[in-house]
Formats: structure tokens, sequence, C-alpha cells
């Protein structure tokens, strides 16, 4: 990003958003996460920064996301063929959920693909963006496409159940715009690119804004008494209570969408037509079916079980059976919850499988997702 720096530090060379000052000013915990030096916790503390976002509203720095515009003739179906979703019905301000899958059906990444006028922004995640970008380059500039990832916007999260009316204050139209929606809005005299999406499960809005505006937007907002600042602890307590995915843990590039439960992003047609990488493999799978498939999982008892806890079909004995790929403690529910992959056989609702904890077995079920219900503006 244009205003992003480095700086030398023993976990190597790292970027800083332009709201790294603001997250100290804060007393924000900062730690390395994808390249960047990012906030995990405020002195709140995660389990209140939790519960504050699930009550009122949670402002969260996700600036270190890659933002990318394309443009080009045709490009609605060269992208087709590297997205396995229906990029053209989509309409003018609205948004989708979509990855990107390899040649043997395997998720490279997940993403948000947005409709502005005479483009699509899509939004990647910061660890993949290297990849991401090279990925888009290679499948569409041949084709004439324009792939540009943007500099010098910041990107911010307003997310819980009272982030409308925040907003609201600074933007009426907001209130007008419903889940996925997208739409430009003036905040401040900034131009701000919103989207009423979010990775909480609750309802809220993703806003792309110049840096040199970002700082005293995150300060207007977090002058209403209704908004805390969140770090990254409670994103993924908030996102795994949820069901959301997380890239590299709950799905990667040997974990097909039918296996992820992820086929609903694909639409009918593109189910129908193939035409994408990986659509012989993944159209097999939506035929006859996967040998495992992602599931909720509820420990029994408060011990969490976190990512690699290997699970078993029988408390002594037996085989393994699977996997936890996202764990922990989730507030809302208070009690431990996580995800991960079981054989088919056993992915019904309510099957008892044991989870290995420093070498001893405990019971945990499988069980519906999301843990919380979500809360989006239909």
């Amino acid at each position: 990003m244009a205003q992003a720096t480095t700086h030398d530090t023993h976990h190597g060379e790292l970027q800083d958003t332009c709201l790294n000052g603001l997250h100290r000013e804060l007393g924000a915990r900062m730690v390395p996460f994808a390249g960047y030096e990012m906030p995990v916790q405020y002195p709140l503390g995660v389990l209140k920064e939790h519960l504050h976002t699930r009550a009122a509203a949670g402002l969260f720095d996700v600036s270190h996301m890659g933002q990318v515009i394309l443009r080009g003739a045709g490009l609605d179906a060269a992208l087709e063929r590297i997205v396995p979703v229906d990029v053209a019905g989509l309409p003018v301000g609205r948004q989708k959920y979509g990855y990107f899958t390899n040649d043997n059906g395997g998720i490279e990444d997940d993403l948000m693909i947005a409709r502005r006028d005479d483009h699509l922004f899509v939004v990647v995640n910061a660890a993949r963006k290297g990849n991401d970008l090279a990925l888009l380059r290679r499948g569409l500039e041949p084709e004439g496409i324009t792939v540009e990832l943007i500099e010098g916007r910041a990107l911010i999260a307003l997310q819980g159940p009272q982030a409308e009316d925040v907003l609201a204050a600074l933007a009426p139209a907001v209130r007008d715009m419903r889940f996925m929606d997208v739409a430009t809005v003036d905040l401040q005299g900034a131009e701000a690119w919103v989207s009423r999406s979010g990775y909480t499960g609750e309802d809220g809005f993703e806003i792309s804004i110049p840096e040199s505006d970002a700082e005293a937007l995150c300060r207007a907002l977090l002058t209403d008494e209704r908004v805390e600042a969140i770090g990254l602890g409670a994103r993924d307590s908030l996102r795994l209570e949820a069901g959301l995915c997380l890239y590299g843990n709950d799905i990667d590039s040997g974990t097909s969408p039918v296996e992820a439960g992820l086929t609903w992003a694909m639409g009918k047609r593109r189910k129908a037509e193939g035409g994408f990488t990986g659509a012989a493999e993944i159209l097999k799978q939506l035929e006859q079916g996967v040998d495992r498939k992602r599931v909720g999982l509820k420990p029994e008892g408060r011990a969490p079980m976190r990512s690699g806890v290997a699970l078993f079909d029988a408390e002594d004995g037996g085989e393994k059976v699977g996997e936890v790929t996202s764990g922990g403690f989730g507030p809302s529910v208070n009690g431990p919850v996580a995800m991960g992959y079981v054989s088919e056989a056993l992915s019904t609702v309510g099957t008892r499988l044991w989870g290995e904890v420093r070498g001893k077995r405990m019971a945990v079920d499988v069980a519906a997702l999301p843990f919380v219900p979500n809360g989006f503006k239909r």
C-alpha cells in the first residue's frame, strides 16, 4: 500500500497499515500476521471485544487485505474461467463470495467480488495477495483484462447489531443497503466504497477509504460509545462461531468446495456448465459425493480443541476419522467450539466422536453451523 511502511523486527520485515499509530495509541498488543504488524487485542481484552461486537459495534482494521480492480471487455467470461461462481449474473451494486480453484479442484483462496459501475472490485486475503495477483494476471491479462492492485486505500470493518445506526449518523444512505449491497458513500468528505458484509456473522459494513482519510474516520466512529476497537483475537472467535472458513485452516489447495460445504456460492449455471479450473473433479464430486466433509464440532466440557487435534470414532482404539481445523472458546456460547473435517459417514449432526488432546481422548459431538445465528439484514 502506498503509505505502508516497513521496519525490522525479530520477526523479520513487517508492513504497517496506515492505522498502526492509532492502534498503538489505543493500547493494542501488536503481533505479526500475514506479513503485517496487526493488533491482536486492545486493553478491553479478547473476550469483552468479542461480546461487545455481538451486542453493539466493533471496529476492525483489515487494511492488510488486497484490494484489486479488474477492467476490460469480456471480463465476466474471463474471470469465470478461474472462479467457479456466477460472475455474469452479478448486478451493479451487488457483491458475492467466491474462490479460486486449481486443477485438482482445491481452493487457492476465497475472495469477495463486487460490481461497481464499469469494473469489478475484488478483495483477497492478505496472506495470499501475491499468489492471487499472479493467478489473476495469468488468467486475465492475456484476455486484455487489466488487473490493478489498489494503492493508497485502507479497509476497515464496522460489525455488530448497532453498526447501521452508528454509520448512518455519518451517512444516512447506508440504511437503505441490504446484505451484500455495495455503494459509493460520502463519509466526512471522503469517497468510501462500502459493502454491507463482514466476517463476524453480524450485520455490518466493510469500508474502503483513502488512507489519508482513514484515521479521521476511525476516530469519528470511536467517539460513539457503541463502538470499540477490535483485534485479530476476537475476529477469529467471531468468525468461528459464525461457521466461516479461514484460509490455511479450514480451506486450502487440497480442499475442494464440495468437501468444505461451499458449493452454494457457485450457482446453478456454473454447476451445470462447468468451464472453470478444476471443473472435472468438482463436478464429479457433486455427482458422486466426497469421503470427508467440513462440520461444526462441540467439545464436551470446557476445554477447547484447537487446530490439529485428531478425531477418532472410539474413546479407546478405533480409527482416526478426521481432524480439527479451527477451534477455541466461543464467548457467545460460553463454551468451546470448533470446525473440522470428518468422514462423510460420521458427518451427521449429533454424532459422538473423540478428540485426542495431550494424549487423552475427550468427547466431541458433530454440531450444526453456525454456532450463533447470523444477524444479516436481508
